[in-house]
């Protein structure tokens, strides 16, 4: 048995936060469904600005999605050496949500992208730089892929099909 090498090591982490947030990056996934649309941004995009500020049981869709980019944004920096933690008070901060509108909720879906891709560059320019950083982004990527269960649960409980 050989030792992963990082490059594969970043690979693999890389292809996991792809399929949480665009979609499996192979025929097969790794722990959503394979179609397409699984990732956050093919879920979202089905929502109208009603339905991601519309509370289920204690929290919307879209504060679901402002904390997934707070907790992206926080663990990019970290993993690029910023040891100050933005605190408890941006973490509550990031679950509240005022009342959407379509162009809020479609800059909110456009953060989530720009969160996405920062933390992706991050992961593979960072990642493997020490072990804490690998920790980071196995965290970051698990505590993204809870949410996305989470918000795909509170859109079954809005009667949609996900």
């Amino acid at each position: 048995m050989t030792d992963l090498s990082f490059h594969e090591l970043v690979e693999q982490l890389t292809a996991i936060l792809d399929e949480a947030l665009e979609h499996p990056p192979k025929p097969w996934s790794y722990f959503t469904d394979s179609s397409p649309d699984a990732g956050y941004f093919g879920v979202l995009a089905k929502l109208s600005a009603t339905e991601a500020g519309q509370a289920v049981s204690g929290t919307s869709i879209a504060a679901q999605v402002s904390h997934v980019i707070f907790a992206m944004e926080a663990s990019s920096a970290f993993m690029r050496g910023d040891l100050n933690p933005p605190g408890l008070e941006r973490w509550q901060q990031s679950w509240r949500v005022p009342e959407l509108d379509e162009a809020m909720w479609a800059q909110m879906q456009q953060e989530l992208r720009d969160a996405y891709r920062e933390l992706r560059r991050t992961i593979e320019s960072h990642a493997v730089s020490q072990a804490q950083s690998v920790g980071v982004a196995i965290g970051a990527i698990a505590h993204i892929a809870y949410h996305l269960g989470a918000i795909k649960q509170k859109i079954a409980a809005l009667g949609r099909v996900v």
